[in-house]
């Protein structure tokens, strides 16, 4: 991969494209944060694991979206910066995508109970590593302008930089194609799981046809237990192929249908997560619209919440499997 060999020209549709996805995934994140904090009830541990993927994707957005409006042409110390703290975010966003992967299944199919050990691993290894790549990379000097070639406008690894692929793996892309293994990996193993328990009731038929309710959620976290490992992977694979192209100094890297899912897919992770657990959510998705009639509406009867919404307590919000703890309570209901 030669310098100079691949100049990646941003069009305005595509930079625009990409400042668009930046802000929706800024506004997703914040919304799933803000549902955290305003409503204690829905603080379960899978979505305190949620809580922080949305603070790195927050942080992700924020940085794409500050470096593909600057548009750099070289590596200015902003550049350096907007650079040094997407590599974080974005390396730590994959360190905490697998996290919640590793807490369900050991939850769910291990039954191993899961307390604050787990969980100060879990900050060690996704804040700690990233930060530790980060600093390593700007003392170093690897970070810095990389003419679009890896990236849709922002910078990262200096493509001047001779050890440049060696620390493109190490920020980033290492994880993301570890990310591509594991996820299936264990969320195959949580639905064999899950439906290996399903057979197991089904001599219970009669029992079972008079909880509708049981039938209803664990279908929902199956179809939600395949989707997390797919939409992950599509949003993804834009920019893993964009960065095996720019290996092989292929032509096809500048293909702008390409250039936009590459930009797509790096900043949009925020608000597919906000699509999946808070729009898709049932629980979460009357809480906002309670809240939204509430703040409508100024008489004392609209302050209340509406009775779907009381009966929404804290078993029944832990009960949805958009706080990825459904597979767990129908793991305990099935044994």
């Amino acid at each position: 991969m030669p310098h100079g060999a691949l100049q990646t020209e941003l069009y305005p549709f595509e930079r625009v494209t990409v400042l668009v996805s930046c802000a929706l995934s800024f506004l997703g994140s914040s919304l799933l944060v803000g549902t955290h904090a305003l409503w204690p009830e829905l603080r379960t541990r899978p979505r305190q694991l949620l809580l922080y993927l949305s603070l790195a994707d927050l942080l992700s957005a924020a940085s794409y979206f500050y470096g593909a409006l600057k548009d750099f042409s070289s590596s200015t110390w902003e550049c350096v910066a907007q650079g040094a703290v997407s590599t974080f975010s974005n390396t730590s966003s994959f360190f905490w995508t697998m996290a919640i992967a590793l807490y369900l299944y050991i939850s769910i199919v291990q039954g191993s109970p899961t307390g604050t050990s787990l969980l100060c691993f879990f900050h060690v290894v996704s804040w700690g590593v990233p930060l530790v790549i980060t600093v390593l990379a700007v003392i170093l000097k690897k970070i810095g302008y990389d003419a679009s070639d890896v990236s849709v406008g922002w910078c990262w690894i200096d493509i001047e930089a001779e050890d440049r692929i060696l620390w493109m793996l190490l920020a980033g892309k290492l994880w993301e194609i570890l990310a591509y293994v594991t996820l299936p990996v264990f969320y195959i193993l949580i639905k064999k799981h899950i439906n290996r328990a399903h057979a197991a009731l089904s001599e219970y038929r009669p029992i079972l046809s008079r909880t509708p309710a049981l039938q209803l959620r664990t279908s929902v976290a199956d179809k939600k237990l395949i989707l997390i490992p797919v939409i992950f992977i599509f949003l993804r694979i834009w920019s893993t192929i964009r960065f095996v192209l720019t290996l092989c100094s292929s032509p096809a890297v500048q293909n702008p249908l390409l250039v936009v899912l590459h930009g797509i897919g790096n900043t949009f992770q925020g608000g597919a997560n906000c699509i999946m657990f808070v729009l898709c959510t049932r629980v979460v998705r009357n809480k906002l619209l309670s809240s939204l009639c509430c703040w409508r509406s100024s008489s004392p009867e609209h302050s209340l919440a509406s009775p779907e919404s009381r009966s929404q307590g804290p078993d029944s919000a832990t009960k949805d499997w958009g706080d990825a703890q459904e597979g767990d309570r129908a793991r305990a209901e099935f044994s």
